[in-house]
């Protein structure tokens, strides 16, 4: 459960530096100054919802990296290094994006992708996946990554995270101001946001942030499939991720970051709140595709 968390905290941290830097510009003081001002308040949430999701997906690949503590292969030192940089550069070529950078990060059994753009990303794989699997497996798996990647899922994930954001922004203060104005309705010499706004906006932010998290986590899953069924496109048959799939459903999958847990290759255990379908759905969707 690790690769849509970093993300999604990062994507957080951001939106939150973002509304209090908004406060102390007094931004809700305008908006709410003469009325609540919904032109305004959607540009605003606009910003707010997809100013922290696109710095969160600009420095995925470098927060992976210190997060994960993923060791870039430049140069193989090994042959087990070089078939994984060779593996990883055959099925860029077949999926016809460019070659991402390859990593080895110490763990359970996981993997990941993960970069702003698909021609300039990051594949990383852990050593308990090449201890744990067969190299057919984890071709299986690396393939999986690739489709990730050529399927373009962080962006797309990142544009879905960018409009619930936004509409989180939005309906909060619009609640927000209802509440504030329906608690002082008999206040002549009221101005600005007052404590109502304040309260009930922050808790709408988090209670609609969930309602938010489970939307987003439902897409992710639906990218699963299609990277599944992408994998054995590349290798050309399904029984290889279908194994892998397997496999993974006897390991304990590694923990890794919420930013990149969308992108892994083994998912969480909530059902709604889950990045991941559950295995068992993810082999009889390739044995019927």
């Amino acid at each position: 459960m690790k690769r849509i968390a970093l993300f999604l905290l990062t994507n957080i941290a951001v939106v939150a530096v973002l509304g209090v830097v908004a406060s102390l510009l007094g931004v809700n003081r305008y908006l709410t100054a003469n009325g609540l001002n919904l032109g305004a308040l959607l540009g605003f949430a606009f910003v707010m919802g997809f100013g922290g999701t696109i710095i969160s997906l600009l420095m995925s690949k470098p927060m992976a990296k210190m997060s994960m503590g993923v060791q870039i292969i430049n140069a193989p030192r090994n042959q087990d290094e070089a078939w994984i940089v060779e593996t990883v550069r055959g099925f860029a070529s077949k999926a016809g994006i460019q070659m991402p950078e390859v990593g080895i990060y110490e763990g359970e059994p996981n993997a990941f992708a993960t970069g702003a753009f698909k021609n300039s990303a990051l594949v990383a794989v852990s050593t308990g996946l090449l201890q744990g699997m067969t190299r057919e497996e984890v071709e299986a798996v690396i393939g999986h990554e690739i489709a990730h990647v050529a399927n373009g899922d962080m962006v797309t994930m990142a544009l879905i995270q960018g409009v619930m954001n936004t509409f989180v922004v939005f309906l909060s203060r619009v609640i927000g101001y209802a509440v504030d104005s329906f608690l002082r309705k008999n206040d002549e010499n009221s101005s600005g946001p007052g404590i109502g706004y304040m309260v009930t906006t922050l808790v709408l932010d988090i209670l609609l942030g969930f309602v938010a998290a489970i939307i987003v986590a439902w897409f992710s899953r639906q990218r699963e499939f299609r990277a599944d069924a992408g994998s054995a496109q590349l290798l050309g048959r399904k029984q290889p991720m279908i194994n892998a799939l397997y496999r993974l459903g006897g390991m304990q999958p590694g923990e890794m970051p919420k930013s990149l847990q969308a992108m892994g290759i083994a998912g969480g255990i909530g059902k709604l709140f889950s990045s991941h379908p559950p295995i068992e759905e993810r082999v009889a969707a390739l044995q019927n595709g």
